[in-house]
């Protein structure tokens, strides 16, 4: 018998609040977080609309320190104190032993913009004038190895990086780790902190980025027929997994249970989806399988729904392959908030535990047009109430990796 995995503990950093509340409030409301850029000039760029998030540091984090530690990492301690926070617990006070609590907590492209400004300096001033401070700011695993040193974790950490599935395989790696009796507690969960003017240039050069730019909150449009394109985001999700031992142990409360998983590769192309959706199709049935519930126990599914046309109108098929006539409620968190790619899957698994938690359907906003290539049950731009005992998140990255993840309510 497995150990049952729950979740304790949760925390976000996102375009539209840098708090579990803050943000969720949003995501009810429909309200979006794309804006034109100010973290830079992009004037010169085809996309100049992102979903920008507010900077922020953990409490008590002192300032020269701040600055040696790239976005993307202050994103991850900042979400991870959150969760760590309305989990309880306390490696210092607490009967825990450190080595049996770790971290998988990683990103899609690391510490971009210190590669970006430490390239510059190097170019125009010399080596000399090089950070010496850049490598270990720019290192992806820099977030799950400053996470464990602020927590005092000291049993398994790793990052993981698979692109936009990022967020979910790492909720996927840790919950394996306790499945297996090899850790008690895991923080897990993705970060990003990716606008900087090279990834934006090469996402439009790809023509992958929407450049509705004089419209940014209606940029954002999964499965509409009008879409153009996805809209980049940054944030982090973190989340705290123990064993259902271990939680009921110390009185915990218990958000929800991370019921099952899947995971397969399109093995097809770098960047394009299968078309036939058979891959993604299997990973929504592995996980189906894992979980042991049926297509039709499914009451919520948070799409990866980028607002590309390829990636809605592949996921789309892949849906009606496995659950037919029987789709459960669709939306998709990206309409709101963007892409936030390493840091996607994490957050929409936190979407789907408050979904859980509230009974609460989040809307997939700016839907207009139905697309017929894309006849999805969508929670079409106003949210609704409804029963949710099991939710399904899906995540899709560049690379054919194709990760599903069922939570359920713990009963």
């Amino acid at each position: 018998m497995k150990n049952r995995v729950v979740i304790t503990g949760m925390g976000v950093v996102s375009p539209v609040g840098n708090d579990v509340a803050t943000f969720w409030k949003a995501q009810c409301e429909g309200r979006s977080g794309i804006r034109p850029i100010t973290a830079f000039d992009a004037s010169s760029l085809a996309t100049r609309i992102a979903g920008q998030a507010e900077d922020c540091a953990p409490d008590g984090m002192p300032p020269r320190e701040i600055r040696h530690t790239d976005r993307f990492a202050l994103f991850a301690l900042t979400a991870a104190d959150q969760a760590w926070r309305q989990s309880g617990l306390d490696v210092a006070h607490d009967p825990l032993n450190p080595y049996r609590c770790g971290v998988v907590l990683s990103t899609g492209v690391g510490g971009i913009t210190t590669f970006e400004e430490e390239h510059s300096k190097f170019l125009a001033e010399g080596p000399r004038r090089v950070s010496p401070f850049m490598v270990p700011k720019l290192l992806s695993n820099m977030a799950s190895g400053m996470v464990a040193i602020r927590l005092g974790l000291q049993g398994p950490n790793k990052a993981v990086i698979s692109a936009c599935s990022t967020g979910t395989h790492s909720i996927m790696v840790a919950a394996d780790l306790i499945h297996a009796g090899r850790a008690d507690v895991m923080v897990a969960g993705g970060t990003e902190a990716g606008i900087a003017p090279l990834p934006i240039a090469g996402f439009s050069a790809m023509r992958a980025l929407s450049r509705r730019n004089e419209e940014p909150e209606r940029a954002s449009r999964p499965f509409d027929a009008d879409r153009d394109g996805f809209v980049m985001g940054e944030g982090a999700g973190v989340l705290i997994l123990e064993s259902e031992q271990h939680a009921c142990a110390r009185g915990a409360e218990i958000l929800a249970v991370v019921a099952g998983y899947g995971e397969t590769c399109d093995a097809y192309h770098v960047a394009a989806p299968r078309p036939d959706g058979s891959a993604v199709s299997q990973s929504l049935r592995l996980a189906l399988e894992d979980a042991q519930v049926n297509r039709d126990e499914i009451d919520y599914y948070n799409a990866h729904g980028t607002s590309t046309k390829q990636n809605d109108a592949v996921e789309c098929l892949a849906l009606r392959t496995v659950f037919g006539e029987s789709m459960p409620p669709v939306s998709s968190t990206k309409s709101t908030i963007g892409h936030l790619m390493g840091a996607a899957g994490a957050v929409e698994a936190i979407v789907c535990v408050l979904a859980i938690r509230d009974g609460i359907l989040p809307a997939s906003i700016n839907y207009e047009t139905p697309d017929p290539e894309c006849p999805v049950n969508l929670v079409a731009n106003e949210s609704r109430k409804a029963h949710v005992a099991v939710a399904l998140s899906n995540s899709l990255g560049f690379g054919g990796h194709n990760a599903s993840l069922i939570l359920r309510r713990y009963d």
